[in-house]
This record gives structure tokens, C-alpha cells and sequence, in this order.
């Protein structure tokens, strides 16, 4: 019984922590998943784990930029004898003379001999000959030739572990010849949802309750930001309920997400479950709008969240600590929201003392607060493609003042 008055103590009490006293700690309790060799073809938004030294140059040989003709430069002469053609793919080097060429294509080794590529736009071409025109521009040596190595040269580095590996950074990798690559295990998720009040989609809905939409928002904001592995559970205002779906969970995942219950009503048992389960509590009150009560904790190699219920404060703590505290954990180097600085389109008074996450629109030139703050509203997050930071020592911005922006994943 002494435990139980304990937990609830703890819940009443006020004690807050700052938004950046949370970002650090969800760092320094962030322990680093195993390391594992993966196709490309199964690597999209996987971090990866060691530098890629590049195993051969690229391009690898002298590369024409262009469709034209590969010329052994004349210093006298605007007329060249064309002796042969050169596709894309083919291996053989034609020996040029001074005056002579070859026709070429965009992406073909440049014979040895030759010095420049003419555009095609730049000459007439008459037999086996080509003239410059007149709007052809100086020609230079190397002119319209990619050298050897001019992306990157074998044996350097060509990108450092850390970097999540997007489809431009696999394409990249897969263009040295490699098939496999070393990454950082993706984790496995279980997300929780809980509530007395909810009701799945497809049932009717009594007086009094609410269809269910955090299942949805959170797993598909996961998936954005290339986490797959979800199972998703639902319990009921329950302690034994709660407990035994988290103890379920932390058996089988990497981490445990809790939406609701997370707060102080007399149905939140979310936190006590946790107690009970022996998580070690990191922190458990940020002092932010929306999203105060927001726990987080551990236990072995196991990472545990309870989100708010409120759909759109349950998504700001996704975006801003569970998302990037995955990121650590899988080795990102920079796993923290991308933030840019953008001017305000309109004036805007902070109410209260506590950091703000406000739902915002990227324009043109400039960033808009939106309508609809409220923790439970999700329309305006429909709307949003940011979310704008409004530090707890700040109370008034004028309109044209930059401000924090946070881009949403």
C-alpha cells in the first residue's frame, strides 16, 4: 500500500522539467541497437553503421557530359573528321588525331586521345565531317568531360556512418557495385492504446465515446520517418489490464509506446504501471504546451514513452522526442528535428510560462501560426507541415521576427 500512496504523490506533484533538460536525457538514456547487414534494397531509412570508402572511382573512367562529338582539339582549324562512334556502354578507344573526333553520347567513355566534347548544338555535320557554327563558344581542353573520379576518388570516404539512408544515398552506395551494407538495427514497436472511451472504426458509436485515431496518426507518422516494425494493442482503463499489455510489450520490443492514461485522473494508470514494472522513470512533466505530461524511462535495453492521449499532443512528443530518441538509438549523427529560422507572417502572444509546439505552415517567404492549438485537435495538424518553437522565456513575437521552426518528418 506504501508503494501505491508513493506513485500517487508523484503523479499530484508538479515538478516540471525544461524542453531542453527532456531532448538531453532523451539522449543520454538512448542505447545504440545492434549493427546488421542489410540488401540495399531493404536499407531505406536505415542509419548507417560504418563509413563507406569508395571501392572504386566514379565515374569510373572519362565520362562525355553530353550528346556530341569527342575531338582531339585543333588550334587551328573549326573543321574535324569524324573516324567513329562511341555509345554509352562500349569499351573501345579510338586513337584521335589532332583535327579528328568521334560521335558521342551522354554518359560514354571519352577516348584517351580526346580533349573536349562539342555539344552537338555547337556543328554541322557533313559526311564524315562537322563544322562549328557560329554560336559555338570558345573551346576549351576537358571541356563537357566528367574526369575520372570526379564524384569520388577510390578509397576515400564517400559517406560517413551516421546519415540515414535515403534513395539517393542508396543509389549512391549501389553505384560502386555493392549489394550490402552495414546498418543499424530499425526498432521493434509497441504501441498501446488506451481509454474506456474508444471505439474502432466500423462499430457504432455509443453516447459518450469517441472513434479511435491515435492507432493511425502515430503509426503512420512512425512509417514517415521509416520505422515498420509496429505492433499495436489496445487495453482498458485497467491497472492489471495496463500491466499486463506493457509487460507483454517490453518482452518483444525495442520500445513501448503508451498513448493516454498518462496524466492525473482518477483512470490514468499508465505511469503506476510503469512503477510497478520496475521502469526506471527519466522524467515524467515537461514544461511545454501541448504534451506536459509526457513520461519517459527505461528498463534494460527496453525504452518506454507514455504519450498524452490528446491526438495532437500525443503527435508534437512523436515528432519531437520519440522520433528523435529512435534516431539516437540507431546511430543517426543528427537525430533532433531539422530546425530553420523563418519570419513570422503575423503577430502572436504566448500565454503562460510554458515552451509552446504551435502547428504552422511554411509559405513563400515566411512562416504562419494556424488556427485550432488545442491538444485534441487534429484537423489543424492535417494543415501543418511545421511546428513553430516558442521558447519559454519568450512572450510576444511581432510580425517579420524570426522564429524556431521544427520541419515535420
Amino acid at each position: 500500500m506504501n508503494k501505491y500512496i508513493k506513485i500517487i504523490n508523484y503523479i499530484c506533484s508538479e515538478e516540471m522539467i525544461s524542453v531542453e533538460e527532456a531532448k538531453d536525457l532523451i539522449v543520454k538514456y538512448g542505447t545504440k541497437l545492434p549493427i546488421k547487414e542489410k540488401s540495399l534494397n531493404e536499407a531505406q531509412n536505415a542509419v548507417l553503421a560504418e563509413d563507406v570508402l569508395a571501392p572504386i572511382n566514379l565515374p569510373p573512367f572519362r565520362q562525355s557530359a553530353m550528346d556530341g562529338y569527342a575531338v582531339n582539339l585543333s588550334p587551328k582549324s573549326d573543321h574535324y573528321t569524324i573516324i567513329g562512334e562511341v555509345a554509352a556502354g562500349e569499351s573501345n578507344s579510338q586513337e584521335l588525331k589532332i583535327g579528328e573526333g568521334v560521335r558521342i553520347f551522354t554518359g560514354a567513355a571519352v577516348p584517351d586521345s580526346a580533349n573536349a566534347v562539342i555539344m552537338q548544338e555547337w556543328v554541322t555535320k557533313k559526311a564524315n565531317h562537322i563544322v562549328l557554327n557560329s554560336n559555338a563558344k570558345e573551346l576549351k581542353n576537358n571541356m563537357n568531360i566528367r574526369p575520372l573520379g570526379e564524384q569520388v576518388q577510390k578509397g576515400t570516404l564517400a559517406l560517413s556512418k551516421g546519415i540515414q539512408l535515403n534513395s539517393s544515398a542508396l543509389g549512391f552506395i549501389q553505384s560502386f557495385g555493392m549489394e550490402q551494407i552495414k546498418v543499424y538495427k530499425s526498432p521493434s514497436i509497441s504501441l498501446i492504446i488506451t481509454g474506456n472511451e474508444i471505439v474502432l472504426p466500423g462499430n457504432s458509436l455509443p453516447f459518450g465515446s469517441i472513434y479511435e485515431s491515435n492507432s493511425l496518426t502515430l503509426k503512420t507518422a512512425l512509417n514517415n520517418a521509416g520505422y515498420n516494425d509496429i505492433t499495436i494493442n489496445y487495453a482498458q482503463d485497467n491497472l492489471d489490464e495496463m500491466k499486463q499489455k506493457i509487460e507483454r510489450a517490453m518482452n518483444t520490443s525495442d520500445v513501448v509506446l503508451v498513448s493516454g492514461g498518462i496524466s492525473v485522473g482518477d483512470y490514468d494508470f499508465t505511469k503506476t504501471a510503469f512503477e510497478i514494472l520496475e521502469v526506471k522513470e527519466h522524467f515524467h512533466k515537461i514544461a511545454q504546451k501541448p504534451g506536459k505530461p509526457l513520461f519517459f524511462g527505461s528498463k534494460e535495453s527496453t525504452s518506454f514513452f507514455g504519450l498524452p492521449g490528446n491526438p495532437a499532443s500525443a503527435l508534437v512528443c512523436l515528432y519531437e522526442y520519440v522520433i528523435p530518441h529512435m534516431l539516437y538509438r540507431t546511430g543517426a549523427q543528427n537525430p533532433m528535428p531539422t530546425t530553420i529560422q523563418l519570419p513570422l507572417k503575423h503577430d502572436y502572444l504566448k500565454r503562460g510560462e510554458r515552451s509552446q509546439f504551435l502547428k504552422a505552415k511554411i509559405n513563400a517567404n515566411n512562416v504562419e501560426i494556424l488556427d485550432g492549438q488545442a491538444s485534441s485537435m487534429l484537423h489543424t495538424f492535417a494543415l501543418a507541415n511545421c511546428l513553430v518553437y516558442i521558447p519559454s522565456n519568450l512572450t510576444s513575437i511581432s510580425k517579420g521576427e524570426f522564429v524556431e521552426v521544427h520541419l515535420i518528418r
